[in-house]
């Protein structure tokens, strides 16, 4: 199947499926040289935007042990533990947490997690109830993957952890995995990929949805704005982000996605919304759950306000023949398996 041939199967889709919700990301959370954190600066505002997103009715955080990495390794993980703890313990029992563990080559056999899973429940503060493989390792140790994921598995069976997830696995590994995984009885909740109007590779996240509807297991669409490039109004090009990696991510993809910007405009002006909730109910039409990364408590109340509207058939529609006439797309996960 070409791209275009799957941008055409996104539209084919059905007006009518069941919408999913929308979490947030911390990847931004300690992150230097994506997104110039600054402690002293952010700290107190990745609280507030915390406690906003959580007021908003957002209950989905994801993060991972290697956010914040270099001197800023676990920083996400250790924010956001900090945030929790000061929340009452109902408050607490309403979210779910995610954290995903990177298969460094160090990290090998079935128990080549366990110490990692400890660091990263104490950065928690035991606040996590899903532990995901952060990336796979078929394409360039595939011997390595099997002995992490018996590993997870055990987790879940010993009670340490309540759910198992993946992330950047295509719908052929998925399916492996899952039967791997059904064979000792412990389910599988949720694959992440990513999905946004700008991401490559349409058929295989098209297959990789129907994979996941078949053996009820959730999507989780990460950069579901593309880095912010989505969320960039026609005519505000000239206001670049602030670290060399995402103005050259902005350079290279702005005028690109300029016609598919204006039709988002467009979509939004109509709506009454903002082109972010666009770019969001785009990934929730095909039944996805966008976990969107926040940064400031505005960013988190446009984020929840997607949850008030839908998008129809039609604004899809106009949105994909925009999106199959962009020229250029997202870069693509080197770590995303078949």
């Amino acid at each position: 199947m070409t791209q275009q041939d799957g941008t055409k199967a996104i539209m084919a889709g059905s007006s009518i499926a069941l919408l999913n919700g929308i979490g947030f990301g911390t990847w931004a959370w300690g992150n230097k040289a994506v997104w110039g954190y600054d402690a002293q600066r952010d700290d107190a505002r990745l609280r507030a935007t915390f406690r906003q997103a959580l007021s908003s009715g957002i209950n989905l955080i994801d993060t991972a042990d290697s956010y914040g990495t270099g001197s800023l390794n676990g920083r996400s993980e250790e924010l956001l533990g900090e945030f929790i703890a000061e929340l009452p313990a109902l408050r607490r029992s309403q979210l779910t947490v995610a954290t995903k563990l990177a298969p460094f080559p160090w990290r090998w056999g079935r128990r080549g997690f366990d110490a990692a899973f400890e660091a990263s429940r104490t950065r928690l503060k035991g606040q996590l109830r899903r532990v995901q493989l952060h990336w796979s390792t078929a394409r360039y140790a595939p011997w390595q993957e099997a002995g992490l994921l018996d590993g997870l598995a055990d987790l879940v069976l010993c009670g340490r952890v309540d759910e198992l997830g993946l992330s950047n696995l295509g719908p052929q590994s998925l399916a492996l995995i899952h039967g791997r995984l059904a064979k000792r009885g412990v389910p599988l909740r949720s694959v992440q990929v990513q999905c946004s109007l700008l991401a490559p590779a349409d058929d295989q996240l098209l297959e990789l949805i129907a994979v996941s509807r078949d053996l009820d297991v959730e999507v989780l669409a990460y950069s579901p704005l593309a880095f912010g490039v989505l969320g960039c109004a026609p005519g505000a090009e000239e206001t670049l982000p602030a670290t060399w990696l995402r103005r050259r991510l902005f350079r290279r993809l702005l005028p690109a996605s300029l016609e598919l910007r204006c039709e988002m405009q467009a979509i939004a002006i109509e709506r009454g919304a903002s082109m972010v909730q666009v770019a969001l109910n785009w990934c929730r039409a095909l039944c996805t759950t966008p976990i969107p990364g926040l940064r400031t408590p505005d960013q988190a109340r446009d984020v929840a306000a997607a949850l008030q509207w839908s998008m129809s058939l039609q604004e899809r529609q106009r949105l994909n023949e925009a999106r199959c006439r962009c020229r250029e797309r997202m870069p693509a996960n080197p770590f995303q398996s078949r």
